[in-house]
């Protein structure tokens, strides 16, 4: 099997893609990278040379496309199941959590886009976004209460779920979200990760500003 391809948007912006992207590096999967820059005239275009979905990201396997980011990291822990927690509760768990973040948090996403380059935003935080919040900080203060003594991650090891949060933090730090001192730890965690680093410094450096702070799944 030829290695697949990752299609992805712009790093600094688009937090559905790098989710499976730091899931893929952390599973070892050897993986080309494409990337598609968001919000030009021919996005769309290349999007749907790719996927119907028009969206990104996009795993291509053997000339497959997986479209969903959630369907992607799964993929991939069929290949490498360690992306999971081994205890079966443990992974209940964490598969929980991670469905949460993909299908919840409408109100943070709006409020709170993705912009690795954006330091110290301040921004007046409804009710809404303030809830949203709080669930996330109560999720992490809860699966690191759990497994503190099992690794830094919120169930030790690194897993799908910490891929699925990793944005989060980001967004956190960007828009100056005060953390707790789990919170703090966790952000710290993900900032001193090598693969992490990378990613955000290619958002540095990339040149393109696009006018919606994110594309991709909703």
């Amino acid at each position: 099997m030829a290695a697949p391809t990752l299609v992805i948007g712009n790093k600094n912006y688009s937090s559905w893609s790098l989710r499976p992207w730091l899931a893929l590096r952390k599973s070892g999967i050897a993986f080309e990278e494409e990337v598609v820059w968001l919000d030009t005239a021919d996005t769309r275009a290349r999007l749907l040379s790719f996927s119907g979905s028009a969206r990104v990201p996009v795993l291509m396997v053997d000339g497959w496309a997986i479209w969903d980011t959630m369907a992607i990291c799964e993929w991939a822990a069929e290949q490498v199941p360690t992306l999971w927690p081994a205890d079966a509760m443990t992974r209940a768990r964490a598969r929980s959590v991670t469905a949460e973040m993909h299908s919840s948090f409408e109100a943070l996403r709006a409020a709170l886009p993705m912009n690795i380059r954006a330091e110290d935003r301040r921004l007046t935080i409804g009710p809404d976004v303030q809830a949203d919040i709080d669930r996330v900080l109560e999720i992490w203060r809860d699966c690191r209460g759990r497994h503190a003594a099992d690794g830094p991650w919120l169930f030790g090891p690194f897993s799908i779920a910490d891929a699925f949060y990793a944005p989060v933090i980001s967004r956190f730090y960007s828009y100056g979200v005060k953390l707790d001192p789990i919170a703090t730890a966790y952000r710290d965690t993900l900032f001193a990760d090598p693969d992490f680093a990378e990613w955000r410094e290619a958002a540095h450096s990339e040149a393109a500003v696009i006018a919606h702070e994110e594309i991709g799944e909703p």
